[in-house]
């Protein structure tokens, strides 16, 4: 026969029992609690981009605005070229100036000395500008091979004197050069005692020349 345990014992089984109870209900409720938060926290949700952001993503490189480029109209940087007609008239070229040597009479006599000028003629169908003073212009006297007289051999204090000649139109010196009738040279500019040329019905050409442009062909006279 077993013999019969004492109430102490029964007592402690209760509570082993109870006890073994108790961390299984505590070990439950841990799971089930980490079961429902781990459902409960999700991913967040990231804040959803902008119409103006995606645009902006998606835009062309193209697009965006070059740091570089210069702020100011492109109608300010290059000005409109200016047209021929509002720069005025251009210099003379010599397929447009016609040059004629003129002398005020075509015979002297012998106490006359001639007085020599240059014709100008714009043969072009516009304006055109040229320096018609004296340091551009040379009157040169001929007869024969020889040449008698130079206007720039003994010239004083010359000067320039730009002129529009209009298209179409004729101009003349306004101040004729004066030949003495004696032969010319850069070392009897002050000679009071200088060749004369000889008169008789001897003939004389003058040539002349302006800006480099020659006449057009000499001119005859004669010396009485």
């Amino acid at each position: 026969m077993t013999p019969r345990q004492s109430a102490a014992v029964y007592r402690r089984r209760r509570i082993v029992v109870l006890g073994v109870v108790i961390v299984v209900l505590a070990l439950l409720i841990a799971l089930v609690w980490a079961l429902v938060a781990r459902a409960g926290s999700g991913p967040t949700p990231g804040p959803t981009p902008s119409a103006s952001t995606s645009a902006s993503r998606t835009a062309s490189p193209s697009d965006a605005p070059d740091p570089t480029a210069d702020p100011s109209p492109a109608a300010d940087a290059t000005p409109a070229p200016t047209s021929t007609a509002d720069a005025g008239p251009v210099p003379c070229t010599a397929s447009e100036v016609k040059v004629t040597a003129v002398t005020d009479h075509d015979s002297y006599a012998a106490d006359q000395n001639p007085q020599l000028s240059i014709s100008l003629t714009n043969s072009s169908a516009k304006d055109c500008t040229m320096n018609v003073g004296t340091t551009t212009q040379v009157f040169t006297i001929t007869s024969g091979n020889d040449t008698w007289w130079r206007s720039t051999d003994c010239q004083q204090t010359p000067s320039d004197a730009i002129q529009t000649i209009k298209a179409g139109a004729t101009i003349t010196s306004s101040t004729p050069v004066v030949w003495d009738r004696t032969r010319s040279s850069v070392d009897t500019c002050e000679a009071t005692d200088r060749q004369r040329a000889p008169g008789g019905g001897a003939s004389y050409r003058l040539t002349v020349e302006i800006g480099g442009f020659q006449s057009a062909g000499p001119v005859q006279f004669l010396l009485n």
